[in-house]
């Protein structure tokens, strides 16, 4: 079950292997400090943060973001250290300035498998610019973690000369610097593609020329077609003797020049036609058949 913090509670660790969880809405640099029984930094090696994200037994994230993981091993921690603080800070130069204008961060102690242990609210932040989050400590070989939320309007260089560290305004510049240039490496999204790009445009339908559209070029029925129109024979369509075509026969001759008996003559201009058929004989009707006697 997970134990929700409030400002100086603590909570036992029971892994050694762990997981920091910072979400924050908004672009947030978050780092690490190592101190001693006392809780003092013995330099700026004993520092974690975007520029020199690793120490032994810890690791944070590389640039400011709004949502971030600390990876932290405890048994992995040199002896002369008692202490790990979690810090966040708002960039120097860019976006807001304090955390009252933000959204309150949320900061979560977790196992590798993402089981929540302990929790903390940041509440109360005002014109803060740094703060110390929560940290872990050790007392007779057992760790805890206790919820601090302690803010510095001066940002991390008052945050390090707080704890100890000679060189605080040095580091602090350094870790914005880092910050900056983690920042300007960052790949834009692609621009989105306007009307003037080649974007893809439906096509118009065609009208046929039922529709009052003209032919397109080069089909059956244009005017302007490419391949030229067949001649056609009293025959058929094609003309006689095409490639791939029968010749058609013209009508029955005989050898004397007469025409087909079973065909019928041709009719002579200026003369009435006679649609009765060559072979057929008009014959008189047939008689009634005789009555039947009464």
């Amino acid at each position: 079950m997970t134990a929700e913090l409030v400002r100086g509670q603590n909570h036992p660790l029971s892994q050694a292997r762990l997981e920091i969880r910072v979400s924050a809405g908004t672009p947030v640099v978050a780092a690490a400090t190592l101190g001693d029984e006392q809780g003092r930094i013995h330099g700026v090696e004993w520092v974690a943060h975007p520029g020199a994200p690793t120490l032994p037994g810890l690791e944070v994230s590389r640039q400011a973001a709004a949502d971030h993981r600390l990876a932290v091993d405890l048994d992995a921690m040199p002896e002369a250290v008692h202490r790990v603080s979690v810090l966040l800070a708002l960039p120097s130069g860019s976006g807001p300035t304090r955390f009252g204008a933000v959204a309150t961060p949320f900061v979560a102690v977790t196992g590798l498998d993402g089981t929540e242990v302990a929790s903390y609210t940041i509440t109360g932040l005002e014109a803060e610019s740094a703060v110390v989050a929560l940290e872990l400590y050790r007392r007779q070989s057992a760790w805890k973690v206790r919820a601090i939320g302690q803010g510095y309007a001066g940002g991390l260089a008052d945050l390090f000369a707080d704890q100890g560290l000679a060189q605080a305004h040095q580091l602090a510049g350094g870790i914005n610097e880092a910050v900056a240039q983690g920042m300007a490496r960052s790949v834009p999204a692609p621009p989105t593609r306007t009307d003037g790009d080649r974007s893809r445009q439906p096509a118009a339908p065609a009208l046929g020329p039922d529709q009052g559209g003209s032919a397109p070029q080069g089909t059956p029925g244009s005017s302007s077609s490419s391949v030229a129109p067949q001649p056609t024979s009293p025959y058929g369509t094609q003309t006689p003797g095409a490639p791939g075509q029968p010749t058609p026969q013209p009508p029955y001759q005989s050898g004397s020049g007469a025409t087909d008996p079973a065909q019928p003559s041709a009719p002579t201009s200026g003369g009435p036609i006679d649609y009765s058929h060559p072979r057929r004989q008009n014959a008189a009707p047939p008689p009634p058949p005789p009555t039947a006697p009464p």
